[in-house]
């Protein structure tokens, strides 16, 4: 199949390196001629290291990268298949970019967005047949992420959902359908696991350091809150929050936290930057943790109950299935556990008690209790019964 990827940056080269994998024809896309050099040296490096790692022959590394062209010319796009997009998040700069793909691409031609939290109903009325418009959503990197989200828009014909699902199957990914809603699964059920944790620090309960303690020692998360934000970028996550809030009508429990962007400000954007809520210089030391039992259970039972609402809200609204959710969330972000069944362990009465505890102590209407807790408590139900 000829599938064309727009954007040769770390998710656009991924992408372009799992459907060189499984056998495409990739014509990997940047304006920037520099940046499409550049890709070419970095994917070529990284077949070549599979192979040196065993996970391949060099003959295959070799047939595998030759599966990739490169272009800076939009209009080599043309005979594509699938078009997925893979550029800024930046829902005018895809509405545009979208209009110019339809201009050159067959009727046939599916095109996608692999936009983390932007509606793709407003992305696909920049075409004359928004019909072929889904979403597309890998997580970073690419490769290594077995979790791919696919969103149909409302226009998105039923036809395009299916192939897109077989074609995403035949990729050796795991698809999970969600409805198109701000943060899709798993950035909208993950918002929990930053924002409380914040709270938390905001508050003075406890610090950074501790914080992700707890949630690697208790939780069996492979990595704390602070310590993922860091990596992944305050200029990303920070963003990804912003956009989810707005886009949810300000719904107070998706609010973000002036300490985060405060950090995005100054440029302190975690890792990649030097410095975030750690410092990442080499003679920087790193604080220690408290090891108090007592607040630790406090600190993992507060984010995991977060994040047990929200997993059960997205359920509760129709965002996907519950199987979906889990999967989403082990797969995609490398979860312990999927948190409805997790909610289902944790005991959905004590659950719903632990909430309104929050709530009833707060008064904010970020703890409130998702309904369809009230109900499986009632009906003396579980997620999985």
């Amino acid at each position: 199949m000829k599938i064309g990827i727009v954007g040769s940056g770390a998710m656009g080269s991924g992408i372009a390196q799992v459907l060189a994998t499984a056998g495409n024809e990739v014509l990997l896309y940047d304006s920037n001629p520099l940046a499409i050099e550049k890709a070419g040296q970095n994917l070529e490096t990284q077949f070549q290291r599979l192979a040196e790692k065993g996970k391949m022959t060099f003959e295959e590394a070799e047939n595998y990268f030759d599966n990739i062209r490169l272009s800076d010319k939009l209009s080599e796009l043309k005979d594509s298949e699938l078009i997925i997009e893979a550029i800024v998040e930046d829902l005018e700069i895809k509405k545009d970019l979208f209009q110019k793909l339809e201009s050159l691409v067959s009727e046939d031609c599916i095109l996608a967005t692999n936009t983390s939290s932007l509606s793709i109903a407003s992305i696909a009325s920049a075409c004359q047949k928004p019909e072929r418009v889904i979403g597309i959503h890998f997580f970073n990197p690419a490769p290594l992420m077995a979790l791919v989200e696919i969103i149909p828009a409302v226009q998105t014909d039923k036809d395009v959902i299916s192939k897109t699902k077989s074609l995403v199957e035949r990729w050796k990914k795991l698809p999970v359908i969600a409805k198109d809603t701000p943060g899709f699964i798993v950035n909208r059920v993950a918002r929990p696991f930053y924002g409380e944790a914040i709270r938390i620090l905001e508050e003075g309960i406890a610090d950074c350091a501790t914080i992700d303690f707890a949630m690697t020692s208790l939780g069996g998360f492979k990595m704390g809150p602070f310590q993922l934000m860091d990596f992944i970028g305050h200029d990303v996550n920070y963003r990804v929050t912003e956009s989810v809030f707005k886009e949810f009508f300000y719904d107070p429990k998706f609010k973000p936290s002036f300490t985060q962007k405060r950090l995005f400000e100054a440029g302190y954007f975690g890792r990649k930057s030097g410095k975030g809520f750690y410092d990442y210089a080499q003679d920087s030391e790193q604080p220690k943790p408290s090891e108090n039992p007592e607040l630790l259970e406090l600190i993992f039972k507060r984010i995991l109950v977060m994040l047990m609402n929200e997993a059960s809200d997205a359920y509760f609204l129709n965002i996907a299935s519950a199987e979906d959710i889990d999967l989403a969330m082990t797969k995609g972000v490398n979860y312990p556990k999927g948190l409805l069944k997790w909610a289902d362990e944790f005991d959905l009465e004590n659950l719903q008690n632990e909430l309104d505890e929050l709530y009833n102590f707060y008064h904010d209407d970020r703890y409130r209790c998702s309904p369809i807790i009230r109900n499986l408590v009632k009906q003396n139900r579980t997620f999985y019964n």
